[in-house]
């Protein structure tokens, strides 16, 4: 099965699925490739940080991204699917909205910068990890692997190779407004991300894979 034919299949067969599943994946890769990826041009641009002293900025930002999931994922099946994934989504996107305001007036400084996005990417990195538990678990588990992929790559494609195009751009503007839209339209994403998951997310919580998404030898019963 090549990917086109699964692709048509899985929004033919589980089309508030699959949207879901593109929706998440292509906030999250906007929002991690729109700021990780060009977090040292933003720090050395805006905030004079020399190359050698990045890394201690972007140290705190790691390990915020290990401990969103890490203390976060156990929620995902006690509280449920739907809740925690709006609410990691709507969060995310109101603290890096929040965080473009600031940005954009000059409140910032290197280190209360690094400070918003820990924060931001405490959340959004349990978002984004929740993206690859929707697309792995929604559709029959004999393609579990090949959604992944797909959906990988269609949300790379549309969130993540655009945006650090995008804040290239914005950051050789030398104008933090014009870098504050950037998150402004990172924050939007998110936030939309929460909206469709609220309307769409699917109640997975402590469920055989098998009672989520029927295997592919009863595909007559779809949503």
């Amino acid at each position: 099965m090549s990917f086109v034919d699964l692709g048509v299949s899985l929004f033919r067969l589980y089309p508030r699925r699959a949207v879901l599943g593109l929706v998440l994946m292509t906030a999250q890769a906007f929002c991690y490739n729109a700021i990780f990826f060009t977090y040292a041009l933003v720090l050395g641009r805006f905030y004079a940080v020399p190359p050698e002293k990045v890394g201690w900025y972007l140290l705190p930002f790691a390990v915020s991204n290990f401990l969103g999931p890490l203390v976060l994922g156990r929620y995902f099946d006690t509280w449920g699917r739907r809740q925690m994934i709006t609410t990691t989504y709507a969060i995310s996107g109101l603290l890096l909205g929040l965080t473009a305001v600031l940005f954009a007036a000059g409140m910032l400084s290197a280190a209360t910068q690094t400070l918003a996005w820990t924060l931001v990417f405490f959340f959004a990195s349990a978002a984004a990890s929740s993206a690859y538990l929707v697309v792995s678990e929604s559709f029959p588990v004999e393609v579990r692997a090949l959604c992944i992929a797909l959906f990988f790559a269609l949300g790379t494609a549309i969130g993540g190779v655009g945006a650090p195009w995008l804040f290239g751009v914005l950051i050789g503007s030398g104008e933090s407004t014009a870098v504050a839209w950037g998150y402004a339209l990172g924050a939007l994403m998110m936030m939309t991300a929460a909206a469709v998951t609220l309307r769409l997310g699917v109640a997975a919580e402590c469920k055989p894979l098998e009672q989520v998404a029927r295997p592919l030898s009863c595909v007559d019963a779809v949503e």
